[in-house]
């Protein structure tokens, strides 16, 4: 006679007999990566090196970092306003939702780095190598981002299980295109900012997050429709 695979406490077998377990933990966890990612931001803010009556001068020279900044902050913040959303509707995490997930955060906790490194590059000058290879660092780490939101929604696709039975149908096809739209256009974006001109990187990364965050509850429909009907 077959047995049930073993639960522990607090958990439960999903449907392919893997363990699962409520989201409390995760979400917790999650909260402090995205805390601290946005944090870190900020320790590129500081007074700049000035002669005495300098200082205005001096702080508009640093625009970039406050335009890396204002990027990467509203970068993270949008995907911590996705990561809410999903997990109001996710029911249990099994082990290859915990993969996407720390696949997540690993790309969330890295993206101050390439913020600083393109603030740095743009204070020389706003058309040079260096701010092509910035542009193109950034692109590489957000698209690598959206490739780990990818991988969850996919996960959930094959997984319905662990969804709760209230989320909308529509939900994870529409997370699905969403992760591939972010992940092409970075990459899109990251390429013709390094071949023609760093503006069209910079205008990407500036619209991104405005898009994610406007579908952050699925993609609008004209009239309401579902597009996945």
């Amino acid at each position: 006679m077959a047995t049930e695979p073993a639960a522990s406490p607090g958990g439960k077998p999903s449907a392919g007999g893997f363990q699962t377990t409520d989201t409390s933990r995760v979400e917790a966890f999650s909260d402090g990566v995205f805390a601290v990612a946005i944090t870190i931001l900020a320790l590129d803010m500081h007074t700049p090196v000035h002669r005495p009556g300098g200082l205005l001068p001096a702080l508009l020279h640093q625009w970039p970092v406050y335009l890396g900044y204002l990027i990467s902050f509203a970068y993270i913040g949008v995907i911590w306003l996705n990561h809410h959303q999903a997990f109001t509707r996710i029911r249990t995490i099994d082990r290859g939702l915990h993969a996407a997930n720390l696949a997540l955060l690993f790309t969330t906790a890295a993206l101050p780095f390439p913020t600083g490194v393109l603030a740095d590059a743009l204070q020389e000058h706003l058309d040079s190598a260096d701010v092509r290879t910035a542009g193109a660092l950034y692109a590489l780490i957000a698209a690598a981002m959206c490739a780990s939101w990818l991988w969850m929604y996919r996960h959930l696709a094959h997984h319905p299980d662990i969804l709760e039975t209230s989320a909308e149908a529509h939900y994870v096809p529409h997370g699905q295109l969403r992760a591939g739209a972010g992940i092409i256009t970075y990459l899109l974006g990251g390429g013709l900012g390094w071949a023609i001109t760093p503006g069209i990187a910079l205008a990407a990364f500036l619209l991104l997050p405005v898009f994610y965050f406007l579908t952050s509850e699925g993609i609008p429909h004209p009239r309401g429709h579902d597009v996945t009907r």
